[in-house]
């Protein structure tokens, strides 16, 4: 097999893609600017594709798949390739995120993740991830994205946020992607299977103060448990400390605003992003 040029010689799902695609176009008897006009897509991001030193869009490999013919191949070397980029700490919890059927979080300083939009997933990450490559960014936010795919499922899972207001006052990238930020979550609302609450500062210290936490339940009625702070995480699965966790979500939410009043909450930021944006 073909290997990409890294440092290395590592055979991972990433570099099988890029090697994949290279050796689909040499097939097709086509230059890297030729397959570029052919799909739409730059011929300097192609060739970044097929040396493994970025992994491209959703868009571009289901585009490439339908070029080529190749009945999903790449998309699906791009899903193993995201896969593998998680970090280890939250891969066993990212693995079970699909297959939950109540997934309830609690956010201290950021809007929980399956809630965000990608401009502020990306302005979250350019601040988390300094030196790192705009590509690489891109990459991060492209895998934050592709988790929302659990709200796709026939069987949809009940998702139920508190998010304390702190992840509402702090401007992540500014009043314009604030904004959009929070319109987005207005309309995520709407459907049934999908609940935001928030816990004001008016209520002070709560036992959810510095971290974030998810809790899913999976179909057979077992709980587990993710903890994260800063650069790390740790998953839970000893009831005893489940038991612990969901004690703290249960006060957390029971200081939290109820949902009609989180919701004007919210509205009462977005027209102050929205009137900061407009000055």
């Amino acid at each position: 097999m073909e290997l990409n040029n890294e440092d290395d010689g590592e055979v991972t799902p990433r570099t099988m893609l890029g090697s994949r695609l290279r050796r689909l176009r040499e097939s097709a008897g086509l230059s890297l600017r030729g397959l570029a006009e052919r799909v739409g897509y730059p011929h300097t991001y192609l060739s970044r594709v097929e040396r493994g030193e970025q992994l491209p869009s959703a868009a571009l490999a289901e585009n490439l798949d339908t070029y080529f013919g190749t009945d999903g191949l790449l998309v699906d070397l791009l899903a193993m390739a995201q896969d593998s980029s998680i970090p280890d700490y939250f891969r066993r919890i990212a693995g079970r995120e699909d297959k939950a059927t109540r997934i309830q979080v609690f956010g201290s300083s950021l809007v929980p993740g399956l809630l965000q939009d990608e401009d502020y997933a990306r302005a979250v990450f350019r601040a988390s991830l300094p030196g790192e490559s705009e590509e690489y960014v891109d990459e991060q936010v492209e895998m934050r994205m592709r988790r929302k795919r659990v709200f796709e499922k026939e069987e949809k899972p009940y998702y139920w946020a508190i998010m304390d207001e702190a992840s509402l006052r702090r401007p992540i990238g500014g009043s314009g992607c604030m904004a959009r930020q929070i319109r987005h979550m207005l309309k995520a609302v709407q459907v049934p299977y999908i609940s935001i609450q928030v816990l004001p500062f008016a209520q002070g210290e709560h036992p959810l103060l510095g971290g974030s936490l998810s809790l899913l339940t999976l179909g057979g009625g077992a709980t587990i448990g993710y903890v994260e702070s800063f650069a790390s995480g740790v998953p839970v699965e000893s009831p005893r400390r489940i038991l612990e966790l969901t004690q703290r979500f249960d006060v957390a939410r029971s200081k939290a605003l109820p949902e009609s009043e989180s919701l004007d909450l919210l509205r009462s930021y977005l027209k102050g992003y929205e009137d900061e944006d407009d000055s």
